[in-house]
């Protein structure tokens, strides 16, 4: 994820960045003889007394995912099949499921739709017209649409939990279906633009400084760039997107003890420097958008309003393995401006605001207009 300049990072898109195959024999860690001994006895126990009997290939794999995935909520190991699949992903950004979800009036529950017999959940075993409980350890019946799809979706090739009742066991599918990211603007109240970024892309600052450009004969007063349900994307994308409305100061550093630390700096501009900046987040703002929000926040740039974001500050990078498989695994962390840490933090609105179950998106979104415009 390492490239360079301004465009340093890749937040949420994954590549790979280092050739295993040239260096994985000089990167052996030691590893205590103690350890390995008492792994090699609690290994012969499993395979000669668990109820099913259990290849030392299976056996193997168990064990490496337990090391991985218990680093962190994101690290995780992906088989050869894993790893082929999520680099197709990575060409786009953000992603839903393989089906769709609608609600019935009658059972009050929502249902699976529009899924494909050959599709990736189908081979899971959900079938058109199975029910779901929760998603992510949420109940759905409370929800509305729009909470809903923002369950559903998320940064490419990320992960989610479904649970179809509250007896069942949860499983894990893979968000693998791109959805189009197109930048939506539209002017409230007169005076607002309202910015939807659903994720940030290589092309988001230029797309941004062109629609308020392109609205500025509107004499516009307020942007107001609605983040919601924004999972992240490029950071580098995220750091120029914040360069539009800082002249100065630190947009955002990365500390990591195998890639050395690395601090982000405003390049000095006059560019929509007079231009009041209002930011829209909830809890599923995370990553790069949350990179974002907390530059123009900590400068006193922008008034953020909604709710306590995701927290999430990771940056994560793929380790390639000789067999085919890789290491998906956090190597740096996210740190604001003033030094705070985001991961498992989250950044705090300045004014809290939430959209009540009952109240439409588009009077939510005036209110917030009004509130940024007032402020």
């Amino acid at each position: 994820m390492l490239c360079g300049g301004h465009s340093v990072f890749a937040a949420e898109k994954n590549q790979s960045v280092l050739d295993f195959d040239d260096e994985i024999n000089d990167n052996y860690a030691e590893v205590p003889v103690e350890s390995i001994q008492q792994f090699v006895q609690i290994y012969s126990i499993v395979k000669d007394n668990y109820v099913d009997t259990k290849t030392d290939d299976v056996l193997f794999q168990q064990a490496i995912k337990g090391l991985v995935s218990g680093l962190d909520r994101y690290s995780r190991y992906l088989s050869a099949e894993d790893y082929k699949q999520l680099v197709q992903y990575t060409e786009g950004d953000l992603a839903s499921v393989d089906f769709g979800l609608n609600y019935d009036q009658q059972s009050h529950q929502w249902m699976i739709q529009s899924l494909n017999a050959y599709a990736d959940s189908a081979k899971q075993g959900l079938r058109n017209g199975n029910s779901i409980f929760k998603i992510d350890g949420q109940e759905l019946k409370k929800l509305n649409h729009d909470q809903v799809m923002s369950l559903l979706n998320g940064s490419i090739g990320s992960t989610l939990s479904l649970q179809q009742s509250s007896t069942s066991q949860p499983i894990s599918l893979v968000r693998n279906k791109k959805i189009e990211t197109d930048i939506q603007a539209h002017v409230v109240h007169n005076q607002v633009l309202v910015i939807k970024v659903k994720v940030f892309q290589q092309d988001t600052a230029n797309e941004i400084k062109r629609l308020i450009e392109e609205y500025s004969s509107n004499r516009i007063k307020t942007v107001l760039l609605d983040l919601r349900n924004n999972p992240g994307g490029l950071l580098s994308a995220a750091v120029e997107t914040a360069d539009l409305f800082l002249n100065q100061g630190v947009i955002v550093s990365t500390k990591s003890r195998s890639e050395g630390d690395q601090q982000f700096q405003a390049l000095p501009s006059s560019e929509f420097q007079n231009l009041k900046i209002g930011i829209l987040i909830n809890g599923r703002s995370a990553s790069a958008a949350e990179v974002f929000t907390a530059a123009l926040k900590e400068h006193g740039r922008a008034w953020v309003v909604g709710e306590k974001s995701y927290g999430k500050g990771v940056v994560q990078k793929l380790f390639p393995l000789p067999n085919g498989a890789a290491l998906q695994m956090t190597v740096s962390h996210y740190y604001t401006p003033k030094g705070q840490m985001i991961e498992g933090v989250g950044i705090q609105p300045n004014q809290e605001y939430l959209l009540q179950h009952d109240t439409k998106d588009e009077n939510y979104l005036e209110h917030v207009a009004e509130i940024i415009l007032n402020h």
